[in-house]
């Protein structure tokens, strides 16, 4: 009997471990930082079209901490299970003037954007589904700031 109280406590004590760390890991994941799989032309030339895996912290925009030139990634207004990673182009209160088509920069249109939003596009315009599309992007839509690249090995570093 006093065998096997102590297999148990040693279970225990492992099994509490595991738990642990497996509580560390989505603290972090969800609230420090994740990586993240970029796929598709929008972020040309920035990003690859055949996909980068990016880091991206989740504490610069829950302080206020982000920016116009900043890469963000950001809930899809148009479709809440997908996430898109963009660039902040224009923050609440700035002026911004934009093309739905980049081909006839005649007709362009300028809006200031509203107290809680953030104007966000991708790099590549003539690919890119963005503000000009769905309008300026609620700030809680925001995830996190795009900060590095960290595959392919070839293209490993920060990113701005």
């Amino acid at each position: 009997m006093r065998q096997w109280r102590s297999i148990a406590k040693e279970a225990m004590d492992r099994a509490s471990i595991i738990v642990k760390f497996l509580c560390l890991l989505h603290v972090t994941d969800a609230y420090v930082v994740s990586s993240n799989h970029v796929l598709g032309p929008s972020m040309l030339p920035t990003l690859n079209i055949t996909g980068d895996v990016v880091l991206v912290e989740h504490l610069s925009h829950r302080i206020g901490k982000l920016g116009s030139g900043d890469l963000v990634l950001v809930r899809s207004p148009l479709d809440p299970n997908k996430t898109l990673t963009k660039r902040i182009v224009a923050m609440e209160g700035d002026k911004v003037t934009f093309s739905l088509d980049p081909t006839r920069s005649f007709s362009s249109r300028s809006l200031v954007v509203p107290k809680g939003h953030v104007w966000i596009q991708g790099d590549n315009l003539y690919v890119s589904r963005d503000s000009r599309h769905f309008g300026p992007l609620p700030y809680g839509l925001i995830e996190g700031k795009v900060f590095m690249r960290v595959w392919p090995p070839s293209s490993f570093g920060l990113l701005g």
